[in-house]
């Protein structure tokens, strides 16, 4: 993965200004970019970051290192992948399956299945789960395969600007096929995972859903969180279900 730009009427007068603020890139990735040199002006990568920039210079990133996880055991694991390209990796995880290794899971884990998968493909790159999933909750588990899609992604998700859809099952059936949740949450007392509605210490919570089918007893809904648009960060992904398919799919 190459990021490439073009300075244009000296809108940015050093090198690390482009990194930082075109790019978004942190400090520590920076570092290791440039210990790798792998940041190049005009196809040169003998740069400092405070390399003075002028109009028609063109900046250049290699972002992608070959790199593992050395502490985590490869499994050979079927892996529900819905998507994939050179950036992530978007896997189904299933019930009962943990998202890291830990003393109890120390080879059934999902990373444990996606290090046997990368290792099968050449896939040279760390083990970067953006988002976690309890071991037994099924859903989406997005891997990065670099650490700034990695940065990107989490960004996103900090700034509310990362799309996420939910799916349940309820009790009963609902009478209407689509509304809104406004009620203030917070942790349920005694709880570390729990949640509770509470109108005096809640913070704010807006949620959408959508009735996707009703059945003798129990009904399927879709959740959709409320979020604020107010992140320019370069990547972008959205994970959709489909209830004709019965699948997740990508846009």
């Amino acid at each position: 993965m190459v990021l490439k730009y073009e300075i244009k009427n000296n809108e940015y007068s050093t090198l690390r200004q482009v990194l930082k603020n075109k790019w978004n890139i942190s400090g520590r990735l920076i570092t290791k970019l440039k210990k790798a040199k792998s940041i190049y002006i005009n196809g040169s990568n003998n740069v400092y970051l405070d390399y003075p920039l002028n109009s028609n210079d063109i900046i250049a990133v290699q972002i992608d290192f070959k790199e593992k996880s050395e502490n985590i055991v490869e499994t050979k694991i079927d892996l529900d992948i819905i998507y994939e390209d050179e950036y992530y990796i978007v896997i189904n995880k299933p019930a009962n399956m943990p998202v890291h290794p830990s003393c109890s899971h120390y080879t059934d884990s999902l990373s444990n299945g996606v290090q046997y998968y990368y290792n099968k493909n050449n896939i040279q790159t760390k083990i970067r789960p953006v988002n976690r999933i309890d071991k037994d909750t099924s859903g989406i588990v997005i891997f990065a395969k670099n650490e700034y899609i990695q940065e990107c992604l989490i960004a996103q998700m900090k700034n509310k600007t990362f799309e996420k859809t939910y799916i349940a099952i309820l009790q009963g059936n609902l009478q209407q096929n689509s509304g809104t949740i406004n009620a203030p949450i917070s942790r349920k007392e005694n709880s570390i995972i729990e949640r509770c509605i509470n109108q005096e210490s809640g913070e704010i919570a807006i949620t959408h859903f959508k009735l996707i089918e009703n059945k003798e007893n129990y009904c399927i809904v879709e959740f959709k969180l409320e979020t604020r648009k107010n992140s320019s960060n370069t990547c972008t992904l959205k994970i959709y279900w489909s209830s004709n398919t019965r699948r997740y799919f990508i846009q």
